[in-house]
């Protein structure tokens, strides 16, 4: 695949997202938490905005991806991207910038990384075919490993040096880059055949198509249970990191770079995992090492043996651990969502399982935001890892999981 210009080139510009996603990641919770001194009410209502477009626009993405050509749709959304991101620092340098004004930018993001996230999904699988997704997952996962470790410590220090705000003209400079890059790209990218069929008639088809596949119907609804409570611990996470243990922005990055170590033992153990026992029971591994990471966090001490620093690491490790997890569910996760999908579907069932499955994130982060803001922090994370121990037992007895069918789709391809 390294022999691939058209990959290379791709893969290049998804480690310019990588790198850039990674310093916004913190930088903007950061920006609310620090500078705009937001509740746990209204990190959660940022958390909430970020995926209000997967439960509203969803649906009509999934039928407009499969009617139109994916490569413009996604230079288009990396724009858009480019240009929210780049308006914080003006606004902050206009004295205009306020919790309201980032509730717009998530939003733009959300809707970006709706569409553009979808028809990325769908070229990636046009360009080197169903086969090698699990080798381009690895190699996507190794360097998403570097990124998650390098680019918070970078983040961190850009934070206390230039501010929360200036911090993320990196991620805009890099979805910039990233356009020029795919600007490049040799590839078939055919304009789909017209479609007779109303929208809602192709959303009802693509629902229908979800509904009848159990391995789909199974990944929907355990997807859709984890990102809500994933959305409501991610709402109160900054606040924990520096609220409750008391953590700089620098200290907070150097935590989240010793946690990045786990995206890169994920992508060491991913292929021997799938290979020994199946994509389906790495699913379920890396569900119950997010389960027990939510568990582990709200229980580190703010002065461990009497120490701040002591509380960080420890917290790091926590991260770790959340890191590989979330890699080693959500890798094979897509490579079967595609493997039973053919290629008429790919952008309905994309979108659609989106809608699915994140339609749930928006209740998920106001629901923690909710409960930190009335019953503490501790108290609100607590309560999410009891959901994720409930959520790893009922996926552990899914048949579906535990034995997924054949790929349905691979003499469609």
């Amino acid at each position: 695949m390294l022999r691939n210009g058209n990959f290379v080139r791709y893969w290049i510009s998804a480690i310019l997202n990588d790198f850039g996603s990674y310093i916004s990641t913190l930088a903007l919770p950061l920006c609310s938490a620090i500078l705009l001194h937001a509740t746990p009410s209204q990190m959660g209502i940022l958390g909430a905005a970020a995926a209000v477009p997967f439960a509203l626009l969803a649906l009509p993405a999934g039928v407009f991806l499969d009617r139109h050509r994916k490569l413009p749709v996604l230079l288009a959304s990396k724009m858009v991207q480019a240009a929210a991101l780049g308006s914080i620092p003006l606004a902050y340098w206009l004295g205009k910038l306020s919790i309201e004004w980032m509730y717009v930018v998530a939003l733009l993001n959300g809707c970006c990384s709706l569409i553009g996230g979808g028809a990325e999904q769908i070229f990636l699988t046009n360009l080197i075919g169903r086969d090698k997704l699990i080798e381009a997952q690895s190699k996507f996962a190794a360097v998403d490993s570097i990124a998650r470790i390098v680019a918070p410590g970078i983040a961190g220090v850009l934070v206390q040096w230039l501010t929360a705000p200036f911090a993320v003209i990196f991620n805009a400079l890099g979805f910039i880059f990233s356009i020029l890059i795919l600007r490049r790209l040799d590839v078939n990218d055919p304009q789909p055949e017209p479609s007779q069929k109303h929208m809602l008639r192709d959303i009802h088809d693509g629902l229908l198509f979800i509904w009848h596949n159990p391995l789909l119907r199974t990944l929907a609804w355990s997807a859709g249970f984890w990102h809500m409570l994933f959305y409501g611990f991610t709402a109160l996470g900054v606040l924990f990191g520096t609220r409750e243990l008391g953590m700089t922005p620098g200290l907070l990055g150097m935590a989240q770079m010793i946690g990045g170590v786990g995206v890169m033992l994920s992508s060491v153990l991913l292929r021997p995992l799938n290979a020994r026992y199946g994509m389906g029971t790495t699913v379920l591994i890396g569900i119950g090492l997010t389960a027990c990471a939510f568990t582990a966090m709200p229980m580190i001490p703010a002065n461990l043996f009497g120490s701040p620093l002591v509380s960080a690491v420890v917290s790091a490790l926590v991260t770790m651990m959340l890191d590989c997890g979330v890699m080693l569910f959500f890798m094979p996760y897509m490579t079967l969502r595609q493997k039973v999908t053919p290629d008429a579907y790919l952008g309905r069932m994309v979108s659609t399982m989106r809608f699915l499955t994140v339609a749930s994130a928006p209740a998920g982060a106001l629901i923690g935001g909710y409960l930190g803001e009335h019953y503490g922090i501790r108290t609100g994370m607590a309560c999410i890892a009891a959901g994720g121990i409930v959520l790893t037992v009922l996926m552990a007895l899914n048949p579906y999981l535990r034995k997924p069918p054949e790929p349905l789709a691979t003499a469609q391809h």
